[in-house]
């Protein structure tokens, strides 16, 4: 594909969606910021690829919120593609949570995502030049019991990516939001489920390379919402004529 941007940035890189698309991009040419905690998964990368900016910052953290903004609103080798990669869901009952787990969650998976949005906005705006690529799921579309925390916070993300979308409208910067389904990374570990892999069907699992190649394809088409994958395209399409209670009870079943 034709990647029209300078240089990238791209947030939860030291695995699943976010090494594949730091990996696409750095392949084809494209300069690329990594952003994540493991500082040996991301030099790792920059050992094997080239072009690539190592980062090390928590995002659940205020300094590394704070780390990564400066670094969008630097005038020395300006980002022209922020993807806002990482986050982290939870899983079990809201009842059963650590609610200093859920804080962070949240902090991550909407604080930062904004935060960091905000940062890019303002040098993207000033060169009428950028995108933003915001990866949400496809949970956003219906509640999901005993994955409730993080489905809220994709709905978020949703929600505040299209509304930016229409914002942005007629400049020359654009705002994507991309929405996979069940994709094989760490996120079954880090949520806590562990059996996740045995719950569902082979076919029903879209891989990190697609969903990364689909994403950045819609982001340099300038399309607000991409969802990867005939499957999760057509759920998606269902979810929207569907009843809220039908789904949530059918989330409920299946999820359980």
């Amino acid at each position: 594909m034709n990647h029209p941007w300078g240089r990238a940035l791209v947030t939860g890189a030291s695995s699943g969606i976010g090494e594949a698309m730091a990996r696409q991009l750095a392949t084809a040419g494209v300069p690329v910021v990594v952003v994540a905690r493991r500082v040996d998964r991301l030099e790792g990368l920059a050992a094997t690829l080239p072009g690539i900016e190592v980062l090390a910052a928590d995002l659940q953290t205020p300094e590394g919120v704070a780390l990564v903004s400066d670094r969008l609103r630097s005038d020395q080798l300006p980002i022209d593609l922020l993807v806002n990669n990482a986050g982290f869901g939870t899983s079990g009952p809201v009842a059963e949570i650590d609610p200093d787990r859920s804080a962070r969650e949240i902090d991550l998976n909407v604080k930062a995502l904004v935060r960091l949005t905000q940062a890019a906005l303002g040098p993207m705006r000033a060169r009428d030049r950028g995108w933003i690529l915001n990866v949400s799921s496809v949970v956003a579309y219906q509640p999901v019991p005993d994955l409730a925390i993080y489905a809220a916070t994709k709905a978020f993300v949703s929600s505040f990516t299209e509304a930016l979308h229409e914002e942005l409208r007629g400049t020359g910067v654009h705002a994507t939001a991309l929405c996979p389904g069940l994709t094989p990374t760490e996120f079954t570990s880090v949520s806590r489920r562990d059996a996740e892999p045995d719950r569902y069907p082979a076919f029903t699992y879209t891989s990190a390379d697609q969903v990364a190649a689909e994403g950045l394809s819609a982001a340099a088409r300038g399309l607000a919402v991409a969802v990867p994958g005939l499957l999760y395209k057509a759920i998606v399409g269902a979810a929207n004529v569907t009843p809220r209670a039908v789904l949530r009870r059918i989330a409920g079943i299946v999820n359980r």
